[in-house]
């Protein structure tokens, strides 16, 4: 995974344009984490579900299409033969879709979350 150098208000668009794509794709429990001081890696990082694996890979499909149509980005994609877990790096946003099982099993965004965001949502 990569950050790209954007300026604050090209990563809020890119930011605008995936909520936009998993909301049109009907994503459940969309997280939004500010990464921005906390991490180089992104500025962004979204957490979602899809109700099965057919619907996390449909999800992920069509963002990245999207992405290359609609921006002209090129995403990286980690897992979307398994349909449990995928990864799409964006450059300045990262998205996890997950199977909601798995995602309960791993709790990503626990990680991230401030304790009181974090006790809020556990």
């Amino acid at each position: 995974m990569s950050a790209t150098t954007h300026t604050a208000p090209e990563s809020d668009e890119l930011l605008a344009h995936v909520l936009t794509s998993l909301d049109d794709d009907k994503a459940l429990d969309v997280v939004q984490i500010d990464l921005r001081g906390k991490s180089e890696m992104a500025d962004y990082m979204i957490v979602c579900s899809g109700r099965s694996s057919r619907q996390v890979v449909s999800i992920s499909e069509r963002l990245t299409d999207r992405l290359k149509r609609e921006r002209g980005i090129s995403t990286k994609v980690e897992g979307k033969d398994g349909g449990d877990w995928v990864l799409i790096d964006a450059g300045d946003v990262i998205v996890h879709v997950f199977r909601p099982e798995v995602r309960e099993f791993y709790q990503l965004e626990k990680m991230w979350l401030s304790p009181e965001q974090a006790a809020a949502r556990y």
